[in-house]
């Protein structure tokens, strides 16, 4: 963790561990994040990947999946998309504006199913992309800020972004003990309870009363009948 403060304000980076090992998502990496989180809260998760990967696959849903299963799904609220190695040139045919869009839409509607937002929530719950460039090959501008090949000063737009998402007016995502533990084990299954009874009420207690009135009543009949 880094941590910064001035003007009575302190801001605190947790750079963690990659959530992907041998090519599935290591929970245990999860569960030593959320321990070191504990009695912490989340002001802005920064979903890092890379601009320059042309494609998504299950794996990018998984990872999403498993922070929202990790942290609960209010915390895509809190959410921006960061891609780095963003001074690219874009494949043949396409604009740098066009690849960019192109490459967060495709990223976004995975973070959408892995975080179960439903299509009528999609604008609420808006999650914003920020490009950024750190390499020493990033052009800069006459503020000797770097820039991308769109002209934005990145840094700029990336802390303007950070700070609107923590003033957006989403509560921060508090880790406490019981989101460590997750759900109770003892009230695992309880909800089914009353459609198990159901099932076994209609589906074995009746066909056990026919059997036995069918029985009776074949006992009742006369043996010439």
């Amino acid at each position: 963790m880094v941590s910064r403060s001035r003007a009575g304000f302190t801001l605190n980076i947790i750079d963690t561990p990659g959530l992907v090992e041998g090519g599935y998502v290591n929970d245990q990496a999860l569960d030593l994040i959320k321990k070191f989180l504990l009695n912490k809260t989340i002001d802005v998760l920064l979903y890092v990947d890379r601009l320059d990967a042309y494609r998504v696959d299950n794996l990018d849903k998984q990872i999403v999946k498993a922070i929202t299963d990790s942290f609960g799904k209010e915390i895509w609220r809190r959410g921006i998309v960061v891609l780095t190695h963003a001074q690219l040139s874009p494949p043949d045919g396409l604009t740098y504006d066009e690849f960019t869009s192109r490459r967060s839409e495709a990223l976004l509607k995975i973070v959408r199913m892995g975080a179960r937002i439903r299509k009528q929530d999609i604008q609420a719950a808006s999650i914003p992309v920020v490009l950024v460039e750190n390499s020493g090959r990033c052009n800069k501008n006459e503020s000797d800020e770097k820039i991308l090949p769109s002209g934005t000063a990145w840094i700029p737009n990336l802390v303007q972004t950070i700070t609107d998402a923590v003033l957006s007016g989403s509560k921060g995502i508090l880790v406490d003990q019981k989101l460590i533990e997750g759900p109770n084990p003892n009230n695992r299954g309880k909800v089914l309870i009353p459609f198990i009874l159901a099932f076994q009420y209609f589906f074995v207690v009746k066909r056990i009363q026919k059997s036995i009135k069918n029985d009776i009543a074949r006992e009742s009949r006369p043996a010439w009948a």
